[in-house]
């Protein structure tokens, strides 16, 4: 097969509006967590998110498109041109000849919650004839993210959007590397996007008892792993990458990250938000994930955690990583980023397949912040609240979604063989 190496990253998170801010304050440990701005959410039993501030849709949109594109594809627009600059296509466009061998794989969650939202309460005051823009249905629908990234590159090739709740993001990735192995294109966007800060958003999944109610203290409500955690903090945000076929890459002398050498997807067949006990689904997508890299457990240096900060997940993915790695699973650096960025949710797989590709790059691992409580069951090196410096040659990320749907991918330092 073909081998498939990341030549750009792009993302709008609640740590930055790049990737360079986004990495800073990731590894300086700051969260991106505070008081919903959004709407007024003085009901609900969560008052608190990490929402991207100062977003600046100006560098990505004419004002025509900005004044109705919902902010989930907003953000898919902006991750995906910052990625287009990083990769090198300094004019954000496919080049010419080259058009039908691009393709575009982006995915959301929940797609236009913020639309929806505006539109029902336009038609409740104003009535159907009155309350619906044209744009009610391009804007609602997840596939117009990869729609919009193809229009303004030029990417011909596959799109369509995955759908896989909290495993977006990574299905996208895995499926766009998938799509270049085999042929079907040379070079890939892929990625995730996600703006659930609504009253349906926030309010779902607080009646679900599944966020962190600490709203006296936001900064330290996401808390992976630690004995006092006690549930998620929602985020926002989006993360696209360039992914491309070796061979491509080094024709045009391109800046190459990593090569992303191993992919793996499965189901739990369980409960619809339960993970298997012992994380038994998670296990199976792990073993697949190292036969597809023709990697041993030893080999992987870091593991970058779905960690959500549930008391399920955490559990569960610890004992997952347990079962799979033996003895190494003590030896490997695990960290959940969710920690500073919340749970971006359909792009969260996204963002931590690039934080993995940056780790190798840039030979830091990021922490998992609010360290303070041991959890019995949760006992591996989280690599507690201060970043770290590591040379790693293989790092594995790892997202689990409603649904019982698990995926992975193991991404390797490229050695110009």
């Amino acid at each position: 097969m073909r081998r498939v190496v990341v030549t750009g990253i792009g993302m709008v998170t609640p740590l930055g509006l790049t990737t360079e801010s986004t990495w800073s304050n990731l590894l300086e440990g700051r969260s991106g967590a505070g008081p919903l701005t959004q709407f007024d959410c003085e009901a609900f039993k969560t008052r608190f998110a990490c929402e991207v501030k100062g977003f600046d849709w100006e560098s990505y949109l004419d004002k025509r498109e900005a004044k109705h594109l919902d902010r989930v594809l907003q953000f898919s627009v902006a991750a995906g041109m910052q990625a287009m600059d990083d990769a090198g296509y300094e004019d954000r466009r496919v080049p010419e000849g080259e058009e039908e061998d691009w393709g575009v794989y982006v995915g959301s969650g929940l797609g236009g919650v913020h639309t929806i939202e505006r539109t029902y309460a336009k038609t409740a005051e104003k009535g159907p004839r009155h309350g619906f823009s044209p744009y009610f249905v391009t804007d609602i629908i997840i596939n117009m993210a990869p729609g919009l990234l193809s229009i303004k590159t030029g990417a011909q090739g596959p799109n369509f959007a995955h759908v896989s709740a909290c495993a977006t993001g990574t299905h996208s990735i895995g499926e766009a590397a998938r799509a270049i192995r085999w042929g079907d294109a040379s070079v890939m966007i892929a990625g995730g996007t996600e703006a659930t800060l609504s009253i349906l958003g926030v309010g779902g999944f607080s009646a679900m008892r599944a966020l962190s109610t600490r709203n006296d203290d936001p900064a330290a409500a996401s808390r992976p792993f630690d004995k006092d955690r006690d549930g998620f903090v929602m985020s926002e945000g989006a993360c696209v990458v360039i992914l491309e076929e070796l061979e491509h890459a080094k024709n045009r002398g391109a800046r190459i990250y990593c090569e992303l050498a191993g992919y793996a997807a499965n189901s739990d067949a369980f409960h619809v938000t339960q993970p298997a006990p012992e994380g038994e689904g998670a296990q199976r997508c792990i073993r697949k994930v190292l036969k597809d890299a023709k990697l041993d457990a030893a080999d992987i240096g870091y593991i970058n955690a779905h960690g959500t900060s549930t008391h399920f997940n955490d559990k569960n993915e610890t004992a997952a990583i347990k079962a799979t790695f033996g003895d190494h699973a003590y030896k490997t650096a695990v960290s959940s980023t969710k920690s500073m960025t919340g749970h971006m949710l359909g792009a969260a797989g996204a963002v931590e397949a690039a934080f993995s590709c940056l780790a190798i790059e840039k030979g830091v691992l990021p922490p998992t912040i609010n360290q303070e409580t041991p959890d019995p069951e949760c006992d591996l090196d989280y690599v507690p609240n201060v970043a770290r410096e590591a040379k790693v040659d293989a790092v594995m990320s790892n997202s689990f979604g409603f649904g019982g749907t698990n995926a992975a991918l193991i991404m390797k330092r490229y050695k110009g063989d």
